[in-house]
């Protein structure tokens, strides 16, 4: 497994992705953040086959309080089995789907859910591409790394992880603000069964 260990990446994030204190869109201000590169460090890997699901189960076993987390397409046993055993060991795990791949023939949603994970089904977008995890308020793990074995084994794809209070904090609120838009993945599983169809963007 190949780790670059660099707080340099967390300054490229930070001003590259989070570069303003506020900005505007639609004449709403949306919550950006600054975080000064002495108070964070950074594991970045990449993929095809370099470790990027060991490293994210990794994180997810050392977490001790919450995980926090966002995806698309969710696909992966090896995460979706650590986020089932944190749930077990008493770690509140809750989980914002894609709508859409929530209900794919290959997702973990169900999985998740029977395994006592509270599951949300997002789609209040075109897609829900967010791939981030906030673990113990203190780790963030995002990056184009989907959570599936094609992105490990197959994609050209990148991952970091992040460890930053301030950072997590604000992956956070994002994390709150698409969860209070998003359907009990259950009663969106059942509408989409009801309806005849296999997907619903309705």
């Amino acid at each position: 497994m190949r780790r670059v260990l660099v707080a340099v990446a967390v300054a490229a994030v930070a001003s590259a992705v989070l570069t303003a204190s506020v900005c505007h869109r639609v004449g709403r201000p949306i919550p950006r953040a600054v975080v000064p590169i002495d108070q964070a460090s950074c594991s970045v890997l990449f993929s095809p086959d370099g470790g990027c699901t060991e490293a994210v189960v990794d994180v997810l076993r050392a977490a001790t309080n919450s995980v926090l987390v966002q995806a698309y397409s969710f696909t992966s046993p090896s995460i979706s089995d650590a986020l089932v055993e944190a749930k077990a060991r008493g770690v509140d795990v809750r989980v914002v789907l894609d709508a859409n791949e929530s209900v794919s023939d290959y997702s973990v949603a169900s999985k998740l859910s029977s395994g006592g994970v509270a599951v949300l089904a997002d789609k209040a977008h075109a897609i829900a591409h967010n791939k981030v995890m906030i673990v113990d308020g203190a780790v963030v793990v995002t990056g184009s790394f989907n959570f599936t074995r094609q992105a490990e084994q197959r994609n050209a794809e990148n991952l970091l992880i992040i460890r930053s209070q301030e950072m997590a904090a604000t992956y956070s609120e994002n994390w709150k603000a698409h969860a209070a838009h998003s359907l009990k993945y259950s009663t969106y599983a059942r509408r989409v069964k009801a309806s005849g169809k296999d997907r619903d963007r309705r």
